[in-house]
C-alpha cells in the first residue's frame, strides 16, 4: 500500500510522506557534513547555517589555513519547511590537503613545536574525516570560486562520493569577490549539481536549503 502511494503521489505529497516517517517513524537524525579545501569557507558557511536556523555557532574563522583540525559537530539542527521540520546533525571537518607541512605556517607567525603540532593534527584530523565519510547522509563540499576547483582533494573526494554513492552538493563560495568564476567550477564538474553562494554575506543560501529539503 506504501508503495502504491509513493509511486501514485504528487511530488507535494511525497516530501510529505517522508518527513513524516523519518520524524515520527524512524525518528532518524541526518548528519550532513561540510567538506572542502582549506580556506574554502567550510566553517563561514556553518557559521551563517546554524546562526540563521538556530542561532548558535560553529567554531573559530581564520585566515591561517587548518584553523578546524578537528571534526566539529551540532547536534540538532531543525529547520522548518512547509512539508514538515528537518532534523539534522551539522559537522563541519577539517580542510582536505594531501599533506600539511609544518612551513605551511611560518608565514603567519607560528613556527617550531607549534607549527609542527599544527601540522599532526591537521592530518589526523582529515584522515579521520575521510574515514567517517561513509557515515554521512548528504554532503556540502565546498570550493572557493576565486580558485581553480582542482585544487587539493576535491576530485579524489567526488570520486569517493560517487564509489560510496552518498548524496553530495557542490556550493561554489565567495561569489561576494571579484575573483569569483562559478563558470569555472561548473565547466570542471558539468553533471553536478553546483549552487553559487556567498558564506559571508547569505547570498542563495536559500537556494542551498532547498536542495537539502528535497535531497537529503
Amino acid at each position: 500500500m506504501t508503495d502504491w502511494i509513493l509511486k501514485h503521489a504528487s511530488n507535494e505529497i511525497k516530501l510529505r510522506l517522508k518527513y513524516f516517517f523519518r520524524n515520527y517513524v524512524r525518528r532518524k537524525k541526518l548528519k550532513i557534513a561540510i567538506y572542502g579545501s582549506p580556506n574554502a569557507g567550510k566553517t563561514t558557511l556553518a557559521n551563517l547555517i546554524l546562526k540563521d536556523l538556530i542561532n548558535q555557532k560553529m567554531g573559530k574563522v581564520s585566515k591561517i589555513p587548518h584553523e578546524t583540525r578537528k571534526i566539529q559537530k551540532i547536534e540538532n539542527v531543525k529547520m522548518k519547511t512547509k512539508y514538515g521540520n528537518l532534523f539534522f546533525n551539522l559537522i563541519d571537518t577539517p580542510g582536505l590537503s594531501a599533506e600539511v607541512k609544518a612551513r605551511k605556517f611560518y608565514k603567519y607567525g607560528i613556527r617550531g613545536k607549534k607549527a609542527k603540532n599544527r601540522s599532526k593534527e591537521a592530518m589526523e584530523g582529515i584522515i579521520e574525516s575521510m574515514a567517517k565519510l561513509k557515515e554521512m547522509d548528504n554532503i556540502i563540499i565546498v570550493m572557493d570560486s576565486t580558485k581553480t576547483p582542482l585544487a587539493d582533494l576535491n576530485l579524489a573526494l567526488i570520486t569517493n562520493l560517487e564509489v560510496q554513492k552518498i548524496p553530495f552538493v557542490i556550493v561554489a563560495n565567495k561569489i561576494d569577490l571579484k575573483k569569483s568564476n562559478v563558470d569555472l567550477i561548473k565547466s570542471v564538474f558539468p553533471e553536478q549539481k553546483i549552487i553559487p553562494l556567498s558564506a559571508k554575506t547569505g547570498e542563495n543560501l536559500e537556494e542551498l536549503y532547498s536542495h537539502l529539503i528535497h535531497n537529503v
